[in-house]
């Protein structure tokens, strides 16, 4: 099985850089157990290392009602966040780079000393919005690292303590002008730390933990959005624009 999952991570690999992820689910009787989906995506994550890039975090997906009525199923799931992938605020992404780009506004978590929490503040993660299976599933979900390709920061000044964030502020996605989701902060009861606590219980049982600095994607209570060529993307809190980006427009 060891010999498998490195031969599919790699193949898993090969496809993702060829933005043509998760090939293997489309081919007939494919399928994998969540615990084989988290192995190859740790294989996959190990390779990427290897090559030179950094792991900076994780994402926990797949726990609020936008995205667990999209998918047809509940998580939560784990992703990993590498270096290569993080862009700053007002950032121009490139479509191409994506496999059907698609957007979530989202709060993230950045972890201090002995695994607290030392800030949170808002991002926009960017999806290789594709499944491949004929029935989603989490396995094909988990084993395509929960769909992320990368996210957007906000500006440092955006990152507070979470208490510093009223319980009734509205976290909302403006594409073109015109807001097309809003919710609240955190996708689960307790906020961050509902996130927070699964994550590190789930890296527990996967012999991984949670390093100073890194950053938590902590989920988000709206849904995910297809992003098209030209759109200007504004996430805002309480009506305030906290984090933008620019679609380019696609050569002709």
């Amino acid at each position: 099985m060891t010999n498998q999952i490195n031969e599919l991570a790699q193949q898993q690999l090969k496809d993702y850089r060829s933005i043509k992820p998760g090939t293997c689910f489309s081919e007939p009787d494919f399928s994998l157990e969540i615990s084989e989906a988290y192995a190859v995506q740790d294989e996959v994550a190990r390779l990427r290392v290897q090559d030179g890039e950094r792991v900076i975090g994780y994402k926990v997906g797949c726990t609020g009602p936008g995205t667990t009525k999209l998918f047809g199923m509940k998580g939560p799931i784990r992703g990993i966040l590498f270096d290569k992938e993080v862009l700053e605020n007002g950032v121009k992404v490139d479509p191409n780079s994506f496999c059907n780009l698609a957007i979530e506004a989202e709060m993230a978590i950045k972890i201090g000393e002995n695994g607290q929490i030392l800030s949170v503040f808002p991002v926009i993660e960017l999806h290789n919005f594709v499944f491949r299976a004929p029935d989603k599933s989490l396995s094909e979900l988990i084993a395509n690292n929960g769909l992320n390709k990368g996210l957007i920061l906000s500006d440092q000044t955006w990152e507070k303590l979470p208490d510093e964030f009223d319980e009734t502020s509205i976290l909302s996605l403006e594409i073109n002008g015109s807001i097309i989701d809003s919710g609240d902060l955190w996708p689960m009861d307790g906020g961050p730390l509902s996130s927070l606590d699964w994550l590190q219980q789930h890296l527990v049982e996967h012999n991984l933990q949670l390093l100073a600095g890194d950053i938590i994607l902590g989920g988000t209570a709206l849904g995910l959005h297809p992003a098209q060529p030209g759109d200007d993307i504004n996430v805002k809190i309480n009506e305030q624009s906290a984090v933008q980006c620019v679609i380019n427009s696609i050569a002709i």
